[in-house]
Order: C-alpha cells, then structure tokens, then sequence
C-alpha cells in the first residue's frame, strides 16, 4: 500500500527471495537466495514497485514528474549518481518499508543548456531497524539535437589492482528493466533511444553498471558499510566494459577507454 506527498512517499514491501533468485540468475549467479537469508547490496533495486496506469506514463516511459519528482520543465532523465549507507544487510522474506523524500531540487544553466537537479533520500526499515539509507542523484536536461557536438568525456585510468570483462546485451538490460520496473525506454526501446534521445544503442542502466561495483567490491573487501558512484558517461549494450578496482576506489572503463562510472567503497 503506498501514500505519496507532494514530497515524501511510503511503501511497504515484502522481499521476495524467488524475485533476488531470478535477479542472481540474470547476473549469471547461481540462484540460491531463499527466505531468510541477507541479501546482497544494492537489490533493494529489486523491490518498491510504483505500477503506474499507461495515461501516468511520460514520454519516457517514467512515471510523470509533479509528486515525490517536482516537474522542472525538463523532458531528458538521467541517474547521475549516487550514495548509500549499509546499517544493516535487508533479509529475504521479510516484510520492509521504505520511507521517500526528495531531499533537493534545482534548475540552473549549464553550458550545454538548462539543468534540473534533484536528490532523493529512500530510508528503508525491516522489523522497525533502519537497514539502510541511499540518496539518488538525478539530472534533468532539454531534448538533444541530432546534429550537437557530443561532449568529450572523461578518460579512465588504468592503474587498477583488479579487472574484469563484463559484455552486456539486450536480454540482459531487458531482464533489470523488468525486475526492476523501469520503464524508461533508453534501455529496451532501440528507435527511441537513437532517434529521440540521440544514443548510439541501448543504454546500459547506471545502477545495473554500480550492482557490479558493488558486488566486486564486497567480493575483495568484505561487507560494506558504505558506497557512493557518479556516472561520467554512457555505456552502449553492443560495448564491452572492464570492471576495475584499486583499493577502495572502483570505476568501469569502456572499450575506447572513457570513464563510464567511477565509485568510492566503504568496507565495514
């Protein structure tokens, strides 16, 4: 059952584990997940539905701005960013309750054009324990013309101590867009993703790009306690990426060598 404000909403959930199964098989994993086991970081994705009728819907696919999301008169949405902190690990099969605000929101220049800010905090709570709090960093920009100079993005480093090579595809983007319930059309919808939004391909999602970090951050260091990652540039599903890692500090660098996404890992 979910209640929304102008600028909060509450939801509660139950955290299905055939649903985090079927994500672990998704990411190529063994899909052993049952009721009361932890879960991995970053599949609270998974869970919090917002089912929206088709007439809710904007051009993108996402839900209309103008509720928890103050409409900044901006058509483009992009996840820039983000930042979680790690309370407690969510346990599968246990009833949860996130509890939404948007934190910030702003529309200034840039020098491409106007951009919208906003930053929304999620607080999500099992057996009445605060299990974890994320901010997402959103960005909003005008539509974009086929003919602009793409901007140049920013190169990767190449120090990493750990890599690995991970391939993406359709079926796969299609997979977290549904587990998820992301509608947004960048990421299945190939003629709106080039001839509206001026991508050479599908996009690769942002947090489907920091699941991995995440993961190959507890993998070699152990339970986090904290992470935060800002998306530099788009991955396309017919590239190749490698996952990197020195220390703390986690990126994923594209087949040209652009950064794609940089992320900062807190182990506990």
């Amino acid at each position: 059952m979910n209640s929304v404000s102008l600028d909060q909403s509450s939801q509660t959930d139950v955290i299905d584990p055939a649903r985090a199964a079927a994500f672990q098989i998704a990411l190529g994993q063994d899909g052993n997940i049952a009721s009361g086991d932890l879960l991995p970081p970053f599949f609270h994705q998974l869970y919090f539905w917002s089912p929206i009728a088709p007439r809710g819907l904007g051009r993108d696919g996402h839900p209309c701005v103008g509720g928890l999301i103050p409409d900044l008169g901006l058509p483009r949405r992009m996840w820039a960013g983000g930042k979680l902190s790690f309370h407690k690990p969510l346990r599968a099969g246990v009833t949860a309750t996130r509890q939404s605000v948007c934190e910030t929101h702003m529309r200034k220049e840039g020098r491409t054009g106007p951009l919208g800010f906003v930053t929304l905090r999620h607080d999500i709570r099992q057996e009445g324990a605060l299990c974890l709090t994320e901010w997402q960093d959103l960005v909003y920009r005008e539509d974009p013309s086929a003919d602009a100079t793409k901007p140049t993005p920013p190169m990767a480093r190449c120090d990493e101590e750990t890599s690995y090579e991970m391939s993406f595809n359709s079926t796969l983007l299609f997979r977290y867009s549904a587990l998820t319930f992301n509608g947004h059309r960048i990421h299945y919808d190939l003629d709106y993703a080039r001839d509206v939004e001026c991508y050479d391909g599908l996009v690769v999602h942002g947090p489907l790009l920091a699941q991995f970090l995440m993961l190959k951050a507890q993998d070699e260091l152990g339970r986090l306690e904290g992470f935060k990652f800002r998306a530099t540039a788009p991955l396309m599903h017919f590239e190749t990426a490698m996952l990197c890692r020195k220390g703390c500090d986690l990126w994923v660098r594209g087949p040209d060598g652009r950064q794609c996404m940089t992320a900062v890992a807190k182990a506990a």
